[in-house]
């Protein structure tokens, strides 16, 4: 096995350096701006639909949640298939794929981009590739949380 530490030659030392020379710098700073900002926006946009169901359809601020994560993911979904949450996404980075619209997002253009092999093996079978993960892990880390809470309140006494 050849040693990762081996000299390297006159021509990789300058190929090295032109490289540096070239290559682009990542605007790290706006990048987290951005993300912040998009991210944030987003928060605005559930907020106000959180409302939407308290003033309009009486739910409570605990009944509210449900309602509000299902529309956030229906309007990413639209979003997706129109196109315009790619751009969003290209502009944000991170801010658009954090929140829950990132989610449906993914489901979403893994159905899109496998639709070709039909509507069963294709868009069915490719679209909880993510989402069957997701859904697994959220039901065993409710489990056991679930389980860690009841060893304390019984054996614990809280």
């Amino acid at each position: 096995m050849a040693s990762k530490n081996k000299t390297k030659t006159p021509e990789q030392i300058q190929y090295d350096q032109l490289q540096k020379k070239h290559e682009l710098k990542r605007p790290i700073l706006k990048n987290c701006f951005r993300a912040f900002w998009v991210g944030g926006l987003f928060c605005i946009a559930g907020q106000a639909i959180t409302y939407f169901y308290i003033y309009f359809f009486n739910f409570t601020e605990k009944t509210a949640g449900n309602p509000t994560v299902a529309t956030m993911v229906f309007i990413a979904m639209l979003f997706t298939g129109f196109g315009v949450y790619d751009r969003i996404g290209q502009f944000s980075g991170a801010g658009s794929g954090v929140p829950v619209t990132g989610f449906g997002n993914a489901v979403i253009s893994a159905a899109i981009e496998h639709r070709s092999e039909g509507f069963v093996v294709g868009v069915g079978g490719n679209m909880f590739k993510l989402a069957g993960s997701v859904i697994l892990f959220g039901v065993f880390s409710a489990f056991v949380i679930t389980l860690i809470k009841t060893i304390l309140i019984q054996w614990g006494g809280f």
